[in-house]
C-alpha cells in the first residue's frame, strides 16, 4: 500500500506532533457529545464512590480519538495509564508480566484488542471479571496453578474491528461505546484548535476547506493542515484562506468529498471494467493490484460509509453517488441499481 495523505492509520513521524496536539481533559475534546457526556458521568461516579472506573470499550475507524480518549480517562480519573496493543501481547506470560506490574486504579490501554490470541485472551477473563491472575508453575503432572490478586484497574480497549471480538471478551466490557466520523462543524473547531497550538495563521475559510474534504477525521484534517501550510509557505502566503487551502488540496489529488486518486481508481474499476458491480474483492484487488485485505481494511469504510459502495452476497457495487463523484452517467447495467 503506497502512502495516503487521508489515511485515517497512524503515520510514525507524527506521533510526537499527535501528542501536542492531543487534548489532556475531557472538555477540551471536540466531538463526539454523547460519548463525552456519558463518560463524564461515569468518572464522577466512580470518583465519588472511590473506585476505578469500570471497562470501557472504544469501538470504531482510526483516527478518531480512540487513543486520545482513552488518555483522557486516565488523566480525569487521576491515575498512571500503561498503554499496549493485542499484538504486542504474544504469550500469556506477557499479559501475566503487565498485569503484576498494575498500580490500584492504572488505566490499561489495550489497542486493537481483537487481535488478542485466545490463550491471552483467556488470562484476561479473570483478571477483567474478578481481579485475579491465574498462573501455571511448572509442567507435565507436577503442574501447579495458583490465584494471584490483583490491584482493582481499568482495562480501556480500542478496536476498529469490532466484529472480530469475542462474546465472552465484549461481554466483559461495562462501558461501551461507538465512535462516529465527524461532523464538518466540529473538524472545523479541532482545526481552528490545532492551528492555534502550531501557530498557523487559518481564516474561517481556509478552516472549512479543509475540514470538509478531511473524510470526517480530526487525524486527517490534522494532516491537511501541515501540508497546506507547506503550499502556503510555497506560495509566500502568511496565512491560509481558501484559495491557498484549494490549491494544496487539488494539488494532493483530494478532491471535494475527501477521495484521493486511490478512492477514484478503486470505484472507476468498479463501473468501467465490472459495469458498476458486483465485483469481488479478490478480483477487484487484482485490477488495481492491491492486497484484498487493505481493501477491505483501508479503502472501503470510508466508501461505504459516505455511501460510494455497497457490499452485497455477490460483491461489491458502484452507487449513484459514485458515478457522480466521477462524473459519469450511469450505464444501463448501473441504472439498474437506483430504479
Amino acid at each position: 500500500m503506497e502512502d495516503r495523505i487521508v489515511t485515517s492509520a497512524a503515520i510514525a513521524d507524527e506521533a510526537q506532533l499527535d501528542l501536542t496536539l492531543r487534548p489532556r481533559r475531557l472538555d477540551q475534546f471536540i466531538g463526539q457529545e454523547k460519548i463525552r457526556a456519558n463518560l463524564a458521568i461515569f468518572i464522577a461516579a466512580a470518583l465519588q464512590r472511590r473506585e476505578p472506573l469500570d471497562h470501557v470499550l472504544l469501538k470504531g475507524p482510526p483516527g478518531l480519538g480512540k487513543t486520545t480518549l482513552a488518555n483522557i480517562i486516565a488523566e480525569e480519573m487521576g491515575t498512571p495509564i500503561r498503554i499496549t496493543s493485542g499484538p504486542a501481547i504474544e504469550r500469556p506470560a506477557d499479559l501475566a508480566a503487565i498485569l503484576t506490574n498494575v498500580e490500584s486504579g492504572t488505566v490499561l490501554f489495550i489497542d486493537e484488542i481483537h487481535r488478542l490470541s485466545r490463550p491471552v485472551e483467556e488470562i484476561l477473563y479473570p483478571a477483567m471479571e474478578d481481579f485475579k491472575l491465574d498462573i501455571v508453575i511448572g509442567k507435565g503432572p507436577g503442574a501447579q496453578s495458583i490465584r494471584l490478586d490483583l490491584p482493582r484497574f481499568t482495562i480501556v480497549g480500542a478496536t476498529t474491528r469490532a466484529g472480530l471480538l469475542t462474546g465472552p471478551l465484549r461481554d466483559r466490557f461495562g462501558i461501551v461505546h461507538d465512535f462516529e466520523y465527524y461532523d464538518q462543524p466540529s473538524l472545523e473547531r479541532i482545526v481552528v484548535r490545532s492551528a492555534g497550538i502550531l501557530g498557523i495563521e487559518l481564516d474561517s475559510e481556509g478552516a472549512t476547506e479543509l475540514s470538509r474534504r478531511s473524510r470526517g477525521t480530526p487525524r486527517i484534517v490534522n494532516r491537511l493542515l501541515r501540508r497546506t501550510r507547506d503550499f502556503a509557505q510555497h506560495l509566500g502566503r502568511s496565512a491560509i484562506d481558501r484559495e491557498v487551502a484549494s490549491f494544496a488540496l487539488t494539488q494532493l489529488e483530494i478532491d471535494e468529498r475527501g477521495l484521493d486518486r486511490i478512492d477514484r481508481a478503486l470505484l472507476r474499476a468498479i463501473i468501467e471494467n465490472y459495469g458498476g458491480g458486483p465485483v469481488g474483492a479478490d478480483t477487484l484487488a487484482a485490477a488495481i493490484s492491491e492486497d484484498t485485505r487493505t481493501i477491505e481494511d483501508v479503502y472501503e469504510p470510508y466508501l461505504l460509509q459516505q455511501g460510494f459502495l455497497q457490499r452485497t452476497p455477490r460483491g461489491r457495487m458502484a452507487t449513484e453517488r459514485a458515478y457522480e463523484a466521477l462524473g459519469l452517467p450511469p450505464n444501463s447495467k448501473g441504472s439498474n441499481l437506483f430504479s
